[in-house]
């Protein structure tokens, strides 16, 4: 017999080998029909797994959205592969995870078939959801390595077979087979059958090329997507969500109003156009404004250092595949011979700023009484992304990010942390996101330091979001274990945006590691070197990615005082050309961004275009507005228009067109 805890502390003993599903059963029939899979203590399992060991026993239904769109995301990535090999043989599989809405899978075609097509999704959806109609139960089998390996290989699944061959000695094989057939190699878990799934709830979305293990050296393969869902109004819900998502597409938007563009001469780096810079501009002479207004000096490091650094600081080892590495040597001029020679010592383009502003910090003796040192640096870094997870400005290569690092002392940390939160809570609303989520993301299994360092700095950042009064469900406070960096926990700030999608932007992580191991030291009241703690903090992210955030957010229409664009006058006839000047003359004295538009086309048309340019304002002026000193308003998004003096107007507009730090 062995001992089961359930969640309300009642506890039963069960004869060993028996399932969660016969004590859901045992408990009720209501309860056995909604179960679709248990956790034991606290690991998620089949629901027909045999507990072997005495266990806490939590039953998951449809009410654990979570746990249960985890599981029915990987059950449909299941289906799915079955379904295409039932439709196309000779089809090889690989992998299929689930992910933040969905599911994917990727295969290796035949030769014949060539890559799928997104005209072939309506005829594997079908062939999905009579898989699902059958009910067929998943089952889990354990496999001696070899066995699995011959078949995969006899069957023609050389992908499976070599990742089989490369899985850790020790580690237990296991695959899902559905029904009598068809199986894949899998950890699991899974639902107890594909009746379980709602047919109606998914859709497959696109197919695009991936490359096997993500390495564009191997294998080019065809990837399927599909979103997956509880149940058919939650699908619904959501392709509404993606079609307004493809209205707001940040790309689309840039594109429409002359914003950015990129190119494969310089692969994930941003061509800022004149409008899309003045909007980086604007943004970062506001952070500019709140760093200064918070006491940080700001600085400027190189972009190139040398790969002793990154080796001492850690990088090197752990993210060197990230790094662009450069020779320094004079490359080899010559039509023959290489290029760098094999004796070339390393340099690499900084993939982050915190290396350097150790070495600023290093320079002259610091005292107790210097800190907290805050450092900020608007630093363009480089990170080798590869080209399929580039997208837009969201995920590039090259980018500048709000960095800074505050060097404080030990007593410091919990006050400096609530101060950064603070500071953050007062840009994300004035920068127009009124909801947002703090999550302390808590130690990896693979990182540096002692476990007292890492307990210690995980209750510091605990304490501060407490203070802050942030450590509640109106700020979604959760703590997520294994998900800190490899050197200190952190604390990160999930903005929502207008459309209900959540962008993780804002962090603060608290490190005791690399002032260690760069040696950063200040002498303490009691006359010895003592090292400092590196809070490492960003509010924005990146600004590549955060304007492309606040694009999608505001659809294109910008508040006043971030358009690129803030009014445009526009002349009814010819005749008011001359005043039409003289109040954009005007506008831009009062520090309005302003255009002129006196070209000979019908007033409705000019309406239109500056309308799609998403200008907040556009000014209509004719022989009256000349005579009479006045203007006639349009707002965007707004039907009709106001009559009102041109100082009037200007007063108004410059109110509207002051940032919000600036207006009190």
């Amino acid at each position: 017999m062995i001992r089961v805890t359930l969640p309300d502390g009642s506890a039963r003993e069960v004869v060993r080998g028996t399932t969660a599903l016969q004590i859901a059963a045992d408990i009720g029939p209501g309860l056995a029909k909604a179960a679709l899979a248990a956790k034991i203590d606290g690991e998620l399992r089949d629901i027909m797994r045999p507990l072997d060991e005495d266990t806490n026993l939590s039953l998951v239904t449809s009410r654990d959205e979570a746990d249960a769109l985890e599981l029915f995301r990987h059950d449909y990535a299941h289906v799915l592969a079955e379904a295409v090999q039932n439709l196309f043989p000779g089809t090889q599989i690989t992998f299929g995870p689930s992910t933040g809405d969905g599911f994917y899978y990727d295969f290796a075609p035949t030769a014949e078939h060539g890559p799928f097509r997104d005209d072939e999704l309506p005829l594997i959806e079908e062939e999905m959801r009579k898989i699902i109609a059958a009910d067929l139960p998943l089952t889990r089998e354990v496999w001696e390595r070899d066995k699995l390996i011959a078949k995969w290989a006899a069957e023609g699944e050389s992908f499976k077979a070599e990742w089989a061959a490369e899985l850790p000695q020790g580690e237990e094989l296991t695959v899902y087979r559905s029904g009598d057939g068809w199986m894949d190699m899998c950890r699991g878990p899974h639902l107890a059958s594909t009746g379980k799934l709602d047919p109606a709830a998914f859709k497959l979305t696109r197919v695009s090329g991936a490359y096997w293990r993500g390495d564009q050296k191997n294998a080019q393969l065809s990837r399927i997507y599909g979103t997956g869902w509880l149940n058919k109004k939650q699908l619904a819900e959501h392709l509404v969500r993606l079609e307004e998502a493809a209205k707001r597409d940040h790309r689309k938007i840039g594109r429409e109003m002359d914003l950015f563009h990129l190119q494969e001469e310089a692969h994930g780096s941003v061509f800022w156009h004149p409008k899309g810079y003045r909007i980086y501009r604007e943004l970062e002479a506001y952070m500019r404004r709140a760093i200064d207004g918070s006491g940080y000096q700001e600085v400027k490091t190189p972009q190139v250092m040398d790969a002793k650094q990154w080796e001492q600081s850690g990088h090197w080892g752990k993210y060197r595949e990230n790094m662009f590495v450069i020779p320094d040597e004079v490359p080899n001029i010559e039509d023959e011979g290489p290029i760098v020679s094999d004796g070339a010592e390393w340099m690499a383009l900084k993939p982050m700023n915190c290396p350097a502003h150790v070495l600023i910090f290093r320079q002259g003796m610091k005292s107790y009484r210097d800190l907290p040192l805050r450092m900020a640096e608007m630093g363009c870094c480089h990170r080798n992304e590869p080209h399929g997870a580039l997208h837009g400005i969201m995920r590039v290569r090259q980018f500048t990010q709000d960095d800074g690092h505050i060097f404080c002392r030990e007593d410091q940390i919990v006050e400096e942390v609530r101060a950064f939160c603070q500071l953050l809570d007062r840009v994300y609303r004035e920068l127009g996101f009124e909801k947002y989520a703090v999550k302390l993301a808590l130690r990896p299994e693979k990182r540096f330091g002692t476990e007292e360092m890492w307990d210690k700095a995980e209750a510091e950042l605990r304490e501060a979001v407490a203070r802050a009064r942030m450590a509640n469900d109106d700020y979604g406070w959760e703590e997520l274990p294994g998900e800190g960096a490899f050197y200190a926990p952190k604390l990160e700030f999930h903005l929502t945006d207008a459309i209900g999608r959540t962008w993780q932007c804002g962090t603060i992580q608290s490190d005791r590691v690399m002032p260690e191991r760069l040696d950063a030291s200040y002498i303490g009241e009691d006359g010895e070197r003592h090292r400092p703690v590196m809070l490492h903090r960003a509010i924005l992210g990146t600004y590549e990615r955060f304007i492309g955030i606040l694009i999608e957010h505001f659809a294109g229409r910008f508040p006043t005082w971030l358009a690129p664009v803030q009014a445009v006058v526009a002349t009814i006839v010819s005749d008011a050309d001359e005043y039409a000047k003289d109040a954009v003359a005007q506008l831009t004295a009062a520090g309005i961004r302003t255009d002129i538009d006196v070209r000979n086309e019908k007033i409705n048309y000019k309406v239109r275009e500056h309308s799609l340019a998403k200008v907040p304002y556009l000014l209509v002026v004719g022989n009256r507005e000349a005579e009479e000193g006045t203007v006639a308003i349009r707002t965007l998004g707004q039907d009709g228009q106001r009559i009102m003096p041109l100082a009037e107007a200007i007063a108004m507009l410059k109110g509207e067109a002051t940032p919000p730090d600036l207006r009190s």
